[in-house]
């Protein structure tokens, strides 16, 4: 009933029940332009299917639910045994399963996997990024135990399935299965190199019997885990004796492995998701790849779940810059909707280049996967640590800023933007942040030449269209030339190869003001330190209606 205050008015209405995926643009011809004509009838059918559902008021409150029930540690039950399990809320259930359903863990089977799981994972971040993670390892864990080609015929059919079965049981009995990852220890964080979690081989072939711990070990309730320990008596040579397992929750026989949750991280954000503490004690595990080679066998999962980084900023970006220019285009003030006041514009502008600028370079990306061709995977070696470098760090500041056009509003819970803001830094931590992302791009330049062509031979393809990537181009070669003294400028060249390849993609394949705004503002230098200071006499006007949440 109306109050008799006032009545409420110029306030915008709820951005649901659109189509997400078919109202982002840049999203939309990235697909068009990286997957094969014979598959994108299908590929339409099933991403906008995907896009109606998350647009729904459904999925909205299953989100709202299932961030505001975070997960909860039942160590024993009422009798006293070990039980080490975590209760979701339904919610929760109900997302992942949806998750699964559309083909976010199953893209290393099908043709032109990656590129429809790359858009579908973008779509799927903005309705709730906490399920994404298990969807991501277990989406990243079959290159890894392809390595073993027994535990991968075993194993991959359950990980690519469509099917989500909640309950811990033996991963054979099962029509789908998820897939953790423990890597880092409390003394190391991202220096594996320093765990101490030891590996004690048993009578069985590939059998092995670890003791430890994993500092961060998330979505514990899934059904196995890739872990790295020392194995006893491994080379020291290569990774230093680290070698990979894979650890199943529950044993052949039914019983419960060891695998004691010692309590779950209160973190900032991602707050749907539980991230454990967990220890080993007489744990069994399987040998994924050679003894002392832990870090080589991983390193594919690692690359892949960086991947997703990338592609999960994109989506969080596209969030909240979809629902900025929703608001300012229902809201007015001073005279007239805000999306036509010339500095909301501007500041709107701006926020689009860095959506549109992420989601085409993720794309490109995982097109480059499913090409799978030699240079496209040297591409990969120097271009997906820049990229999640990069486009991670820019997660943040656009959706911060993105909240602010909102005003007040975007400063409330109901208004779904201070879950973005929580959830923007997380991208750049996990996974292996900044610093590291910065020293692998150096690491790929001095060990693999290959890895440098191959990105030069891509920039190339844009160069001559835009003076301005002409020059940002040169400059990077300049920086290039001397590598002395290179480790405390890493973060700077990072910075350029990813520029400069965003860059590249928007001159070659995005509309003409799209790529103008961007190699102005990026690498040309004309823009301010904030949001919002684009050069003036650029057409910001066609940049924010390509931006639009609108058919």
């Amino acid at each position: 009933m109306a109050g008799s205050t006032h009545t409420v008015t110029n306030q915008p209405p709820p951005l649901l029940g659109h189509d997400v995926y078919a109202t982002d643009q840049a999203l939309v011809a990235a697909v068009e332009r990286h997957l094969d004509p014979e598959l994108l009838d299908e590929a339409r059918g099933e991403l906008s299917s995907l896009g109606r559902a998350a647009g729904s008021a459904q999925l909205h409150e299953w989100a709202a639910q299932a961030d505001g029930n975070p997960p909860v540690l039942r160590t024993h039950d009422r009798y006293g045994h070990r039980i080490d399990e975590v209760d979701f809320h339904p919610a929760w259930h109900r997302l992942l399963g949806k998750g699964v359903g559309a083909h976010l863990t199953s893209a290393w089977a099908r043709p032109g996997g990656h590129v429809r799981r790359a858009a579908a994972f973008v779509v799927w971040t903005q309705v709730e990024a906490g399920n994404c993670c298990p969807l991501s390892m277990t989406h990243a864990a079959v290159p890894a135990l392809r390595a073993d080609p027994g535990l991968a015929a075993e194993w991959e059919p359950l990980l690519t399935s469509t099917i989500y079965e909640r309950e811990l049981r033996p991963a054979r009995s099962k029509a789908g299965a998820l897939v953790g990852m423990g890597m880092t220890e409390k003394q190391g964080g991202s220096d594996v190199r320093a765990n101490t979690t030891s590996a004690r081989p048993l009578a069985e072939d590939g059998a092995y019997e670890l003791t430890g711990h994993k500092w961060f070990c998330s979505a514990p309730m899934s059904d196995g885990f890739l872990v790295l320990a020392r194995a006893s008596g491994a080379p020291e040579a290569g990774d230093g004796g680290l070698t990979c397992f894979l650890v199943p929750r529950v044993l052949e026989d039914g019983s419960r492995n060891v695998f004691r949750i010692q309590r779950l991280k209160d973190k900032l954000g991602n707050r749907s998701n539980a991230s454990a503490e967990v220890e080993f004690d007489g744990t069994w595990a399987r040998r994924v790849g050679e003894e002392g080679r832990g870090v080589r066998t991983i390193i594919g999962m690692v690359a892949a779940t960086r991947l997703d980084c990338v592609l999960a900023s994109a989506g969080l970006m596209r969030a909240a810059v979809a629902q900025a220019a929703h608001h300012c285009a229902h809201r007015e003030a001073f005279g007239g909707a805000l999306l036509d006041k010339p500095l909301m514009r501007n500041v709107l502008a701006d926020l689009a280049l860095e959506s549109e600028a992420a989601t085409t370079l993720g794309l490109r990306l995982a097109a480059a996967y499913d090409d799978g061709g030699e240079q496209e995977r040297a591409l990969l070696r120097i271009a997906v640590p820049a990229a999640k470098y990069w486009v991670a760090k820019r997660c943040a500041p656009v959706v911060v800023e993105a909240a602010e056009c909102l005003g007040g509003n975007g400063y409330v819970e109901e208004s779904g933007m201070p879950r973005l803001v929580r959830e923007s830094p997380l991208n750049s931590i996990w996974e292996g942040a900044g610093n590291v992302q910065a020293l692998d791009v150096l690491r790929a330049l001095r060990r693999e030449p290959e890895a440098l062509n191959a990105y030069l031979r891509e920039v190339g393809l844009a160069r001559g269209a835009d003076h301005r990537l002409d020059a940002a181009i040169k400059a990077l070669l300049t920086d290039l030339a001397d590598l002395d003294g290179a480790e405390a400028r890493a973060r700077r060249l990072t910075e350029r190869f990813a520029l400069v390849l965003q860059g590249s993609l928007l001159v070659r394949f995005a509309p003409p003001e799209v790529a103008d705004a961007f190699c102005a503002s990026r690498l040309g230098g004309d823009a301010g330190g904030a949001f919002g200071t684009l050069p003036h006499t650029l057409d910001l006007g066609a940049i924010v209606e390509r931006a639009r949440p609108v058919a």
